[in-house]
């Protein structure tokens, strides 16, 4: 991100009321600010590396000592700092190549939204697949980030072919390493059994979840950071606030077609002359069906967690739809976004999900490394040769001049999709109440 003081602010606006902290503590020493407002910091966790002075806190051991003889820990001034600067950066919305692009992008052209972690060599992948697509120069490109990295922050920077806006999801283990709604070393192990966490006094002991197992806080963020970005994309930035357009949904690790802006535009103009009851463009599903004969045929059905996760474009109407249902998101007990919001299209929504989705795929998963990943090294590079030779191999069946939808449901519909089976994880009190605050949020 652009350093602060590069965007007229004095340093003295960074430190800005903690979210969540004590509004009382001293700002941090000028000393440790630099690195932050600078692209000299290593990437990665960064909590030990500024500040030699600063307290660190090693991981607590595995046993569990009584909840009543662990302390609060105190916050580190390298914590302090990062949470300033989000709060700042998110108050601020500080839209970088604005004018440049001004004239070419138009009111309600399409946002596209990343949810971005920490796998910059993936982000690196996904930022070269958009600088090559068509018409791109019209989007207003979104990164919603929950870690702090100079690396990251690099790669976002190297795009210079539209506007780009950086937010940063407050409430991430990064900025609360050491409590709640990161890891408290006063939290409950996930494998302890009730009675023994009621006897032992963790603070969580009486919300395990549906399997009896205690929260983790790797697992719960992604959940949390979804919601929130959802929520603070359509009502709190502020060049979004009348936008009328679809919103592009993709994460780090996808790839895009370079015709992927253009389909959105024919599937937009198809929904409303054929299927205005539609709630989701989907760019296409995980199997990579060829582009001979399909690349300009779509489908409608309902919409599938496993299969319509990718590439997801929703209007403001779907947005509204969905929003409302944010006790029944936050409080179902999965921790992935995705099986919640499969949970919603039976429990909550006015009707199932209705999805028109590419029969050829726009977008690609092209990260080997997910949140389940075993493997001690992660491919990229092997993942991008493969999907490019795919899209090069069918050149000369991208762009379409219209589509055709091929299979949709029938009048009476085939109903909704229940989830097979609730994952868990997100039993936890703490978690169901923040997820619902932040439609409050200011």
């Amino acid at each position: 991100m652009e350093a602060a003081e590069e965007h007229g602010q004095p340093l003295r606006r960074l430190y800005a009321p903690t979210i969540g902290g004590d509004r009382h503590k001293s700002p941090p020493r000028l000393p440790c600010l630099t690195p932050f407002l600078t692209n000299e910091a290593p990437a990665g966790p960064m909590f030990t590396h500024f500040c030699q002075n600063n307290d660190t806190h090693t991981e607590k051991e595995e046993r569990l000592p009584k909840a009543d003889n662990l302390a609060k820990p105190d916050l580190d001034n390298t914590t302090l700092v990062y949470r300033s600067i989000v709060f700042q950066l998110n108050f601020d919305q500080v839209i970088r190549n604005e004018e440049k692009f001004k004239a070419t992008r138009q009111k309600d052209d399409l946002v596209v939204v990343v949810q971005v972690h920490n796998r910059p060599d993936y982000l690196k992948l996904l930022v070269d697949s958009l600088r090559k697509a068509r018409g791109v120069e019209g989007l207003l490109l979104i990164f919603s980030h929950d870690f702090w990295s100079p690396e990251i922050n690099q790669v976002v920077s190297s795009v210079d072919f539209c506007q780009v806006l950086q937010i940063f999801f407050p409430f991430s283990i990064q900025l609360y390493p050491h409590e709640f709604p990161g890891h408290d070393p006063r939290d409950c192990p996930r494998d302890i059994p009730k009675k023994e966490a009621l006897k032992a006094g963790c603070i969580n002991a009486e919300y395990p979840d549906s399997f009896g197992h205690y929260r983790e806080a790797k697992f719960s963020q992604t959940k949390h950071h979804w919601w929130w970005k959802l929520h603070f994309v359509w009502d709190r930035i502020h060049a979004l606030k009348d936008h009328k357009g679809l919103v592009l949904l993709i994460e780090e690790d996808h790839y895009l077609s370079a015709d992927f802006i253009h389909l959105l535009k024919l599937m937009s103009a198809l929904k409303r002359e054929q299927c205005p009851d539609c709630d989701i463009l989907s760019l296409g599903s995980y199997s990579h069906i060829g582009y001979s004969s399909k690349a300009n045929k779509v489908e409608v059905k309902p919409w599938k967690s496993t299969e319509h996760n990718m590439g997801m474009a929703l209007s403001r109407e779907t947005y509204q739809k969905l929003i409302k249902c944010t006790g029944t998101f936050c409080t179902y007990d999965d921790y992935n976004w995705d099986w919640s919001l499969q949970h919603l299209t039976v429990s909550c929504l006015p009707s199932y999900w209705k999805v028109m989705v590419s029969e050829a795929p726009r977008i690609f998963h092209a990260g080997d490394c997910g949140m389940h990943h075993k493997k001690t090294a992660c491919m990229p590079i092997s993942q991008k040769t493969k999907i490019e030779n795919i899209l090069q191999s069918s050149g000369n069946q991208l762009f379409p001049k219209n589509l055709l939808i091929t299979k949709r449901l029938p009048a009476n519909g085939a109903g909704g999709v229940a989830p097979h089976v609730k994952n868990g994880g997100w039993g936890d009190i703490r978690d169901h109440e923040l997820c619902k605050s932040y439609v409050r949020l200011q």
